[in-house]
């Protein structure tokens, strides 16, 4: 399936489509073939810029920085703090870059107003942790409609987050990089809360539709016409990613085991991950459900029915299809969902068809929710090791694991004696593969992953009706 991407021009209102822009996207992209894994610069390398010019070219980054100044004064105390910065850099001769100062300084969440833009200029890692750092450009403009404001303010409270539209970017969100977190900023010391974070729900709705609708037309899916919609409309899937993000990124704060407690400074197996992952996916439905249930007819109650089919066809049709299968936690989250739901009977593949018998979804999705609580409300009680073949022993009850599992065998098959993190590096990279019907899928799926790549709302593809099997309701193909 190929997708041909028909990319809107750039708003003339917007600031990428000011020559200041140009000028400073150009220069960041002239530093970044010279850093090293650690963000300093090599200039031994063959090519490489002296220090002079690469002096000059910070020079012309500062310069295109102060000139945006007047086109973004939200940010201006921002702007001073990051000359400041690139300017110690520079002094320092270009060694491991310390943005601290104004990563504090920047504050997108402070004062969230719907189609705000904000210029995002630091030296990065990617997204999943690649181990460069690297100067990245990015033009970001807060989605914040009134709507998600009041359900934030009075729900779903979150006040660092912000979800966001891509508007321009160098060449590291020009693949599938959906998040912007302050955590993968090149920092002195971290500091002891970050002060935001973000996801691009356009991005995120974009790729969705495509291989969403891609998976629905293979599988034959009997598509509610609310569902048809989302996959057809580009504006509903952002403003249905975008609640999905702020419930989603809440819930890692939520519970008997927080994220950061939990995961975020401890290694720990891919599974525990896939779990986390599924338990705050889990909990977005869980609040799209009672939204549904609670709200007057209206625009509320229909993001609510629409969260509920995002959550299901992302998790189980395109993160399972996507990405490497080495410690994949997100395609195992989606691998789960699917067992669970078919174990109940709610999704049945008959004849090259799935089947979904809709109206039992929530009930069963709240089963699998209810035993992942379980497991995380007695791991306080539980030392991490023992929680973690707890998470194990879930997990394989649904996704058989490898036969060549040292972990599938039990604690006796396992060297208790090694360091936790030495009983990490155990874990085989593809420790619960695919079955049948998700290998299936990932094939017919695989062009549609490749179209997808890279597309934010500007560049998204035209759905178009298509047939689908006898008696179906009408589905979307995006083309």
């Amino acid at each position: 399936m190929s997708t041909p991407v028909h990319p809107r021009p750039l708003d003339p209102g917007s600031i990428t489509g000011h020559p200041v822009w140009t000028v400073l996207k150009s220069a960041v992209e002239s530093v970044r073939p010279w850093h090293r894994k650690d963000g300093s610069i090599d200039f031994s390398v063959d090519g490489a810029p002296s220090p002079a010019e690469l002096r000059a070219t910070v020079g012309r980054m500062i310069e295109a920085v102060s000139g945006l100044t007047a086109l973004l004064p939200h940010d201006a105390a921002y702007h001073r703090a990051l000359v400041a910065d690139l300017r110690r850099w520079a002094d320092d001769g270009f060694g491991v870059p310390d943005f601290l100062d104004s990563l504090l300084a920047f504050d997108p969440a402070g004062d969230r107003q719907d189609g705000r833009e904000h210029l995002v200029l630091f030296p990065m890692r990617s997204q999943n942790a690649r181990a460069v750092m690297r100067f990245e450009a990015v033009v970001v403009r807060l989605v914040w409609p009134d709507w998600l404001a009041e359900l934030e303010r009075t729900e779903f409270g979150n006040p660092a987050f912000v979800t966001l539209a891509l508007e321009d970017y160098t060449p590291e969100y020009r693949g599938n990089n959906a998040i912007l977190f302050a955590e993968n900023i090149a920092v002195r010391t971290p500091p002891e809360r970050y002060p935001w974070g973000g996801v691009f729900c356009d991005r995120e709705a974009a790729r969705f539709r495509v291989v969403a609708a891609e998976a629905v037309r293979v599988l034959g899916i009997d598509l509610p016409a609310e569902a048809a919609r989302l996959l057809a409309d580009q504006e509903l899937a952002q403003q249905t990613f975008a609640l999905w993000d702020l419930i989603h990124d809440r819930g890692h704060n939520l519970g008997p085991l927080p994220y950061d407690l939990f995961m975020v400074k401890r290694r720990a197996p891919f599974w525990m991950y896939a779990l986390e992952e599924l338990r705050c996916d889990l909990t977005a439905f869980g609040a799209a459900v009672r939204l549904t249930a609670d709200a007057a007819d209206g625009p509320l109650r229909e993001v609510g029915r629409r969260i509920q089919y995002a959550v299901l066809f992302d998790r189980m049709f395109r993160f399972p299809s996507t990405g490497g299968r080495v410690r994949n936690y997100d395609s195992l989250a989606g691998q789960l969902l699917f067992a669970h739901l078919r174990r109940h009977g709610v999704v049945q593949w008959l004849d090259g068809t799935l089947r979904v018998a809709w109206e039992r979804v929530p009930e069963v999705v709240a089963l699998l929710l209810a035993q992942i609580e379980r497991l995380y409300q007695d791991g306080v009680d539980r030392p991490r090791l023992v929680h973690w073949l707890a998470g194990y022993d879930l997990v394989a009850a649904l996704v058989p694991p490898h036969p060549g599992s040292r972990w599938a065998k039990g604690p006796d098959a396992l060297d208790l004696g090694l360091p936790l993190r030495e009983l990490c590096d155990e874990v085989l990279p593809d420790e619960f593969p695919l079955g049948m019907f998700h290998e299936h899928l990932a094939k017919r799926l695989r062009d549609a992953i490749t179209a997808s790549r890279g597309l934010t709302g500007r560049t998204a593809a035209t759905p178009e009706p298509v047939a689908g099997p006898p008696g179906a309701r009408p589905t979307v193909q995006a083309r």
